[in-house]
């Protein structure tokens, strides 16, 4: 039987979307029910009857910085897909990612160890990738994190989790791992990533800014998951990226394909710098979440390009193409406004 961590997220819902497919069984760990209901909106999709596929999958209410319960999930379980994670920038959520992040990732590594787990999976992000000695060269596997760059809280604890999975394959767990780009699928539209960001768009962002991102579907995420999972590679990691494509480019092609007016005006560097500090004084003052960190303020002036030849030449795979992927996102949030109140 196959574990998911994670299955309530975009990633764990369309892997498990995929498994149930493929006839396995599956079991997958959730925290609230009111997450189930985001999974059978993601089902519903790609199929007429998702309550049927729900209903299949054997649910176990764990959280994976708690032990005990996660212990009940890994019973008779032979593989584990391990996309549980938190993803923020807000410095103020660092000990809140290290107990989730890095904890929760040595408690599901130590567990994978103990019960005899024959394979692990474990969605980590390009946030871990280093950078280049110049911005125009590739960035790939080889490309060596440096703990003394201003590296971001998300990153920092994303790496953290890395190391314990690298540690369980040195302990003789078979690991395979993924490094995901910006994870482009439908749902989740009132959240922080990608799918939230297609709803700011279609409200309305009037700056655009010059960075340069990496871009994947989350089904070429999942599909590379399975193929490696059931592959004979063994603690090897790959960078998914179908894509990289600069910030103002990807902003229009949103706004071009939810049919609304792009950003038209490039937000400052002085801007961004005065955002940040700013935002530090409210958090301090307040106490209310950072929106703005110091870390984020340069990322989205990065140009950073990321090569996933690895993958390509490994699995002989091809990515979908991203435009494709854009339309049909913005198609399904379009589709869900008009039956939601989304806006």
């Amino acid at each position: 039987m196959v574990l998911v961590t994670g299955g309530t997220g975009l990633v764990g819902s369309h892997l498990l979307y995929k498994l149930i497919n493929n006839n396995e069984k599956v079991r997958a760990i959730f925290r609230t029910p009111e997450s189930l209901a985001t999974v059978k909106k993601v089902f519903s999709y790609y199929t007429q009857d998702p309550e049927t596929l729900l209903d299949a999958i054997e649910w176990v209410k764990a959280d994976i910085t708690d032990v005990p319960s996660l212990e009940e999930a890994f019973t008779g379980i032979t593989h584990v897909y391990h996309c549980a994670a938190l993803v923020s920038f807000a410095p103020n959520d660092y000990y809140k990612l290290r107990k989730i992040n890095i904890e929760g990732t040595s408690n599901v590594v130590n567990l994978s160890l103990i019960y005899g787990i024959s394979k692990l999976c474990y969605v980590s992000s390009i946030a871990t990738v280093g950078k280049p000695p110049k911005p125009e060269m590739l960035i790939d596997e080889t490309t060596p994190w440096n703990p003394e760059d201003d590296n971001s809280v998300y990153g920092i604890t994303k790496y953290g989790a890395e190391m314990e999975v690298w540690r369980g394959s040195q302990e003789g767990l078979d690991i395979v791992m993924v490094n995901p780009g910006v994870i482009l699928g439908p749902g989740f539209w009132n959240g922080n990533g990608s799918s939230g960001l297609i709803r700011r768009i279609h409200k309305g962002i009037p700056y655009y800014t010059t960075g340069t991102g990496g871009y994947v579907d989350v089904e070429d995420v999942v599909q590379i998951m399975h193929l490696l999972m059931h592959s004979n590679i063994t603690n090897e990691n790959f960078i998914l990226v179908s894509e990289n494509i600069p910030f103002k480019d990807f902003q229009y092609k949103i706004a071009t394909a939810l049919d609304v007016s792009p950003a038209k005006k490039e937000l400052p560097q002085l801007f961004l710098e005065m955002g940040w500090r700013l935002d530090w004084l409210r958090h301090k003052l307040t106490g209310s979440n950072r929106q703005l960190s110091k870390q984020m303020s340069k990322t989205v002036r990065n140009k950073s390009f990321y090569s996933s030849s690895k993958a390509i030449n490994t699995l002989n795979y091809t990515f979908k193409n991203i435009d494709a992927t854009i339309d049909g996102v913005c198609q399904h949030y379009l589709e869900d406004l008009k039956k939601t109140s989304l806006s």
